[in-house]
């Protein structure tokens, strides 16, 4: 389809091609923007995650503490919960509470926006059949005044043009909701890679409570 055609499809869905239009350049810069935030989170916390590990596996919580209040990355602030926690209780339960706390607080800022594109998606396509129904009007209208002779011609005409605003509508939501699903997706791989750490310091945290344990029974 070269450049030409796509003006004239453009040109002959009629004026409910621009709000479809507008719906899908709104989409697009969300999903743009979000797939550019999730991409960044994803890397800073997998590389706050690895600074952050020789303090853990060291038990140097001063300096864990100290790392998260610099850092941005959601992965520090769960992590500082639940190392502060570790102060006031030994319960498992109550430090892991704490740790959910934290990724609860991360969970609006990656779940952002991102559910605007299926709501756009269906706007688009509630825009295009609008279009269609609207265009199919003012054709059977045209129609009627028409001589005998051109009504079959001039109405399978002007049904194809109505029938570009459907078509474009489908065009945009289809992307929208792939994009959709898409970040969804990724949002959802940066969650599970959260609670994957919150594990991973709570098994270090109870090696440690354990080792300490047998190092006590055997002074003993």
């Amino acid at each position: 389809m070269d450049m030409a055609t796509i003006i004239a499809f453009f040109q002959n869905g009629g004026p409910f091609m621009y709000p479809i239009a507008f719906v899908l350049a709104v989409g697009l810069a969300i999903a743009i923007e979000r797939f550019i935030f999730l991409s960044g989170a994803k890397s800073s916390n997998r590389r706050a995650f690895d600074q952050m590990l020789p303090y853990l596996q060291k038990r140097d919580y001063k300096n864990v503490l100290g790392f998260a209040q610099k850092s941005k990355a959601p992965i520090t602030r769960i992590i500082a919960a639940g190392v502060a926690k570790t102060a006031t209780t030994q319960k498992r339960d109550e430090v892991e509470y704490a740790m959910d706390e934290g990724v609860l607080e991360a969970l609006p800022r990656l779940e952002r926006r991102t559910q605007y594109l299926a709501t756009l998606a269906n706007i688009a396509t509630l825009l295009g059949l609008l279009g269609t129904i609207i265009g199919l009007i003012a054709a059977f209208t045209a129609v009627a005044n028409a001589d005998p002779a051109e009504k079959a011609t001039l109405l399978s005409q002007s049904i194809s043009i109505a029938m570009n605003t459907t078509a474009f509508g489908l065009m945009a939501a289809i992307p929208l909701l792939l994009l959709h699903s898409f970040l969804q997706s990724k949002t959802s791989e940066i969650i599970d890679s959260l609670e994957m750490a919150m594990v991973k310091f709570l098994n270090m945290l109870g090696d440690s409570r354990t080792a300490a344990g047998n190092a006590g029974s055997d002074k003993a």
